[in-house]
Order: C-alpha cells, then structure tokens, then sequence
C-alpha cells in the first residue's frame, strides 16, 4: 500500500524521530511504500543519517509544502494517510483526496500513553463530514492498543570496541576506563545542577555523556559554572543520528531521556533509566507517568518501587543509588516482557493489519 505521513515538528526532535522509525519499520519490515511530508527536513534528515541507504532510498522525504503544490503533477493518491499527533492535513491536499478515484484511509496517530482508558478509544472512527474514513490510533503497551515502536531492536549488553560509530570515536577515546556512563538528554526544567552535584558526593567516577545542545541549554559553564568533584567527566556529544543514539543507550549504565522515541529505546537498551516526561501546566504529565510506572513496577518489590519512583520525579541520586543493584536485572527483565508482548510487531505490523 501507499502510505503518506504527515509530520510537524513541534518538540525538537520526538515528533521527527517518531515517524522516521515508523516510515522505516513500514517499508523496510512490511514492503509499504512509503512518503513523509514535514515541515522540516533538516532535523528529519539528521535523524535519518547513516541509515543503510537501501533503507532511507526506498523513503520519499519530501517538504510539507510538497504535498499540495504539486497541482500540475499530483503525486499518486496514498492508500493510507497519516497524521501525526493530530497535525492537521493542509487543505489543498485533503481537496486533492476528494478527488481521488479510491479514498484513502487517514489515520491520527496519537501519543504514546500507558494509561488505562486508551483502551476504550483506540482504533474507533472519527467520522468527518467530508466522508473520508478516518480513525484514533493510539499506540501503547497494553495487548488491545497500538504496540510499539520496535525496529530495529537492539543487541543487549556492551558491543565490542570496533563497533563505535565514527561520529562518536573521538568522545569515547575520552571516557576513563572502569567508570561508570550515564547519558542524558532531557528538558530545561530538570534540576541538573544538582543532580550531578549530588551524584559526585557519591564519590564513584562517572563519565556523563550530554546530548547535543545541553551545555548551553543547562548553562553549566555560564556565569555560574557548575563546580563538580574530579570523579565526575562531563561529556557533550555532536548531534547523532538516531541510530547511533540508541548505540549511545546500550551503552551507558545509566541513561536520562524524554520525548517518545528515546523513551521507548531506552526501555529497549536493557538498562536503568529516568524519564523526563514533557511537563504540562495542568500536570497531565504526573498521571501519564504513574500510568507508566504502575505496568513497569507492577512486579517490582517494594524497595525498587520506593527507589525508582524518587528517581523517576528527580529525587537526589544519593536517595535511590543503592536500589540500582535490583534495579539493573528488573531493567532487563522488563526489556524481555516488552519484546514477548510485542511478539506480533509492535506497532507498525497492528498498523498494516488495521488497514488491511
């Protein structure tokens, strides 16, 4: 089938990285054909950079204006239509739908939610008054709802030395032998300062991996630059491909992320992890987190519920630190329950087979 995504970038890079794995999940894993309208190319593109060529080739990336402005030569009519978190279709293309000989399918490809009544809402019709069919698709962790975002699934555990992708060789000639990693990618609003502070009072050598943009975005050398023990390396990473960050998360110890995709990829490494949820002013986002952490603690005991709980809502490291030893085996426990729950493809396979 042919499947148009719709895409708008509005936090940075999660929206991007969301419909590029599922563009290539659709045509590298289920032979879709497969083209995406986004409103801005240069983050799509570094998102999808270093990719097997014969993967990103068989993509159309195309700008968003692209998909109405070719009135002279319409581009063919999709089977399926997809809009991204509810980003809305530019009315000259939806004209052009109207027209089409076979309408397609749309589909609003919601946000990623663990919460119970998504249940009730995925997969029921939107009807439209313009007459083409078109339906919530929620994805999520739950048997009944969309699945997840798997492709490609990673080896577990530390890969050998050679591997190191070569955007990221000269950082890690810099990390000391035998200290720990910890990688982190999050939003202004976290309390970095003294977190780290906090964990260099712990007294271990950590190397701290920093995502692209947040040395400045932290201002941990501005005019208050941050002062830390000897035992703590602060790292800043060029900006990488998503590919090789979800090498960065195998290879970490530790690993902070936000966003959808990051989140999903880090649950995927194996290892410990905190999740920088987007914050909302009507604090949404404490209940679609408690959500997350009743399934992913849901056989944890009581200890690791305490620890994990305080580091998911950015408790001091020196709180909860001493819990990663039962921390690091449930990490992995719950790797393999995701991989077993998501054994019929996750969410591009519910997809193509809600379609069809």
């Amino acid at each position: 089938m042919r499947w148009d995504i719709f895409c708008q970038i509005v936090d940075n890079y999660g929206d991007a990285g969301v419909c590029w794995r599922l563009a290539r999940s659709l045509s590298s894993l289920h032979g879709q054909e497969v083209r995406i309208y986004c409103d801005d190319l240069p983050t799509l593109n570094l998102l999808a950079s270093g990719v097997d060529p014969r993967i990103k080739g068989k993509i159309d990336i195309q700008p968003w204006e692209a998909s109405y402005n070719n009135a002279r030569h319409p581009a063919q009519a999709p089977d399926v239509v997809i809009e991204a978190f509810g980003c809305e279709l530019p009315e000259r293309y939806l004209t052009n739908l109207f027209i089409a000989p076979i309408k397609p399918i749309i589909i609003n490809l919601e946000y990623l939610s663990a919460e119970p009544w998504i249940t009730e809402f995925h997969a029921k019709a939107s009807p439209q008054s313009h007459g083409i069919p078109k339906y919530f698709f929620f994805p999520g962790f739950q048997d009944e709802v969309g699945g997840l975002l798997l492709d490609p699934i990673p080896p577990e555990g530390h890969q050998v030395q050679e591997q190191i992708p070569q955007n990221l060789q000269e950082i890690w000639a810099n990390l000391r032998p035998g200290a720990k990693r910890i990688s982190i990618f999050c939003y202004p609003g976290a309390p970095l300062r003294k977190w780290l502070t906090d964990l260099g009072a712990l007294g271990e050598d950590v190397d701290v991996l920093l995502a692209h943009g947040h040395v400045e975005q932290l201002n941990l050398y501005g005019e208050k630059e941050i002062q830390l023990p000897k035992n703590i390396q602060l790292l800043s990473m060029p900006f990488v491909s998503q590919d090789e960050y979800d090498w960065v998360l195998s290879q970490c110890d530790f690993n902070i992320v936000r966003g959808e995709d990051s989140f999903i990829r880090a649950q995927l490494a194996g290892k410990p992890f905190i999740w920088h949820i987007y914050p909302q002013e009507d604090r949404a986002h404490e209940v679609k987190l408690a959500a997350f952490l009743d399934l992913y603690l849901e056989n944890a005991n009581q200890e690791l519920r305490l620890a994990t709980i305080a580091a998911m809502t950015w408790a001091m490291p020196s709180e909860w630190a001493k819990q990663l030893d039962i921390w690091n085996p449930h990490a992995k426990q719950w790797r393999a329950h995701l991989l077993e729950k998501q054994g019929d493809g996750g969410l591009a396979a519910r997809l193509v087979r809600f379609v069809a």
